[in-house]
């Protein structure tokens, strides 16, 4: 992408929590008053300075990984595994919460201007989560002018209003209209402005957007990359900053009903077209904000897989090239979350500190590392610059987490620790299948007597026995085993034990047998043609490249050819599978057979069968 494009693309998410973040911000201060209300200013310059630190941090995380260096990755190569995996649970409650408070807030500038709407929050927020869902589930990419548009008209809409509000205050000497009387709640003290900065410092969600997506800008990536994040922290400081100084200026305090910026617009351009605008502008680009979550979160799964510490189907792309399990994940945890928040932005804030900030200090404290063992050139001021991010993402992660615990704080406190503890144990359970599936020099033997095509596995080379006339062909009349003419086709992932019992098992049936493997590059399928040379090569071969990590649509294909080729064959998929011992095990395994059955049961003369390798001897 140019970097026009790809700014407002990767800072959506970012940009929009102008939307939120202020107004967080102002809502823990104004338990305190008129008093606490004074301390808006400051702390907004405190988290003006985090911002600066942090995003110049990110310009360091470009400069080391070029190809992107998202938290999990980073602090997984420099930090180690279980801090890699608190990273990814931080991201991973990022991306859910942003979906959860992008339509809260986007709701909220709608009810703002359309109030009898208040009431079905929850529901048209539930109808905007299922949108987004199957817009994603169909393949949508945010590409072009089309996803450019909702994030350059908020950014109008919000530097128009702060201009302007700054404008109205340059009348009065900028002078401050005093606020509404408000009773004090709370105190006005330590614990009270450092949750206001923990609140308000959500605005800083997203600024790692850029460092994930480095390959997606044009060359020099990198370098347009450290451009884009520093335009992007630039207008966000801005905007942040600025609307601050207009709620300074203007006397505006939080109200239930109605948002600040709503406030604001209304103040300064009246209820018309400029504030339909402001208000449209900041729900579309909230939508956008959430959308960017299902790009980041199925992607952070996918590596989890990869790396064995979560699922392996959150490797599988889907029909349309989209990690559909990953996105439907998200969708219902989303949905989950804002129902049971009632769709209240202000409730979902407290878990949203965490995870941001955990997943920040995590991935800045490996760059330290990083620089620290490379000692490239300049890394003293990398270093520099990294550790003092590192040092304030984890002094607002620590104030979120003690002065927002019993707001919702120890929920997502716990939500990593639940994490820790199930990827661990799946990477277990994954290490005892690895050791029982591998390969040995007693593996089994292929038998050596098997009807078989030719060597170079040319189906049609099949023993061809009297063809039955056409009308027969498909009519599954065979009623007798002579009549029955077969060929077995192997489908194997792995060569394993289990996929060496399924092999000498169809061999063992003394008929003609193909051996089928879908591999995802040219370097995947040399590596197991050489296996297969090493360990087996008695019976033909035939990789089909999937670059897509599709398995199951190039399968069916090619056993769709096949059976159109030769009809008068009957065609059994044998397929090996992992038998474990406890039911909540499977999911951690293929249900590939389920798929083809059902994919396959409209064509005649297919079988499917399996053949089982149980593990036993399971821990846990």
């Amino acid at each position: 992408m140019r970097k026009l494009v790809a700014l407002p693309v990767l800072s959506a998410d970012a940009l929009s929590s102008v939307a939120y973040g202020p107004e967080a911000l102002l809502v823990i201060l104004v338990l305190g008053g008129a008093a606490g209300l004074a301390y808006s200013v400051p702390v907004a310059l405190a988290i003006v300075f985090l911002m600066l630190a942090v995003g110049v941090s990110y310009r360091q995380t470009i400069r080391a990984y070029p190809h992107g260096g998202g938290s999990y990755i980073v602090a997984t190569d420099n930090l180690g595994r279980v801090p890699g995996l608190m990273a990814a649970a931080g991201l991973m409650t990022d991306y859910i919460l942003t979906v959860a408070v992008s339509v809260s807030s986007g709701m909220a500038a709608v009810t703002s201007a359309l109030p009898w709407l208040a009431d079905d929050v929850v529901p048209i927020g539930l109808l905007v989560i299922a949108l987004l869902l199957a817009g994603n589930l169909r393949g949508v990419r945010q590409a072009g002018a089309l996803f450019a548009a909702p994030t350059y008209a908020f950014i109008i809409a919000v530097l128009s209003l702060v201009v302007a509000g700054l404008y109205d205050a340059s009348d009065r000497g900028f002078e401050p209209v005093p606020p509404p009387a408000l009773p004090a709640v709370e105190g006005v003290g330590v614990l009270l402005v450092m949750r206001a900065f923990a609140s308000g410092a959500t605005a800083m969600t997203g600024i790692e957007a850029i460092s994930n997506a480095v390959p997606a800008f044009q060359p020099v990536a990198w370098r347009n990359a450290r451009t884009a994040l520093t335009w992007m922290i630039g207008l966000l400081v801005v905007m942040f900053a600025g609307t601050i100084a207009v709620v300074h200026f203007s006397g505006v305090v939080p109200e239930a009903g109605e948002t600040v910026l709503s406030q604001l617009a209304r103040r300064t351009f009246g209820s018309g077209g400029m504030y339909v605008f402001i208000q449209a502008a900041t729900a579309l680009v909230l939508l956008l904000a959430a959308n960017t979550a299902y790009n980041d979160f199925p992607r952070v799964l996918f590596l989890l897989a990869r790396d064995d510490f979560a699922p392996r189907i959150f490797l599988r792309l889907g029909d349309r090239l989209a990690f559909s399990n990953g996105i439907i994940v998200l969708s219902v945890a989303a949905a989950l979350v804002y129902a049971v928040f009632e769709g209240r932005t202000a409730s979902l804030i407290p878990l949203y500190a965490v995870g941001v900030f955990l997943a920040f200090t995590l991935s800045q404290s490996g760059m330290v590392v990083h620089w620290w063992r490379g000692r490239e050139r300049h890394w003293r001021k990398s270093l520099c610059f990294n550790a003092i991010g590192a040092l304030l993402s984890a002094a607002v992660f620590v104030t979120a987490g003690i002065t927002k615990f019993t707001q919702g704080a120890w929920l997502a406190i716990l939500t990593v620790g639940v994490f820790l503890l199930v990827t661990t144990r799946i990477h277990r359970h994954y290490d005892t299948v690895r050791e029982a599936l591998r390969l040995h020099p007693q593996s089994i033997e292929i038998p050596g007597r098997t009807m078989s095509p030719r060597p170079d596995g040319d189906p049609s080379a099949l023993p061809a026995a009297v063809v039955p006339p056409r009308e027969q062909q498909d009519a599954e009349a065979e009623t007798t085993p002579e009549e029955i003419r077969h060929l077995s086709v192997v489908a194997v992932d792995v060569l394993h034990q289990a996929g060496m019992r399924a092999l000498a098992y169809a061999a063992s049936l003394q008929q003609p047998v193909l051996v089928l493997h879908v591999s995802p590059s040219e370097e995947d399928a040399e590596r197991f043609r050489e296996s297969w040379l090493l360990w087996g090569g008695h019976l033909p071969l035939r990789i089909i490249i999937s670059p897509y990590r599709a398995i199951v649509a190039p399968l069916i294909s090619y056993i769709e050819s096949l059976h159109h080729q030769r009809p008068d064959l009957t065609i059994t998929v044998i397929l090996p599978e992992i038998v474990v011992r406890h039911w909540w095990h499977r999911i951690l395994h293929s249900c590939l057979a389920g798929r083809l059955r059902r994919a396959l049961r409209p064509l005649p003369k297919i079988v499917v069968t399996t053949v089982p390798f149980h593990v036993q001897d399971f821990p846990g």
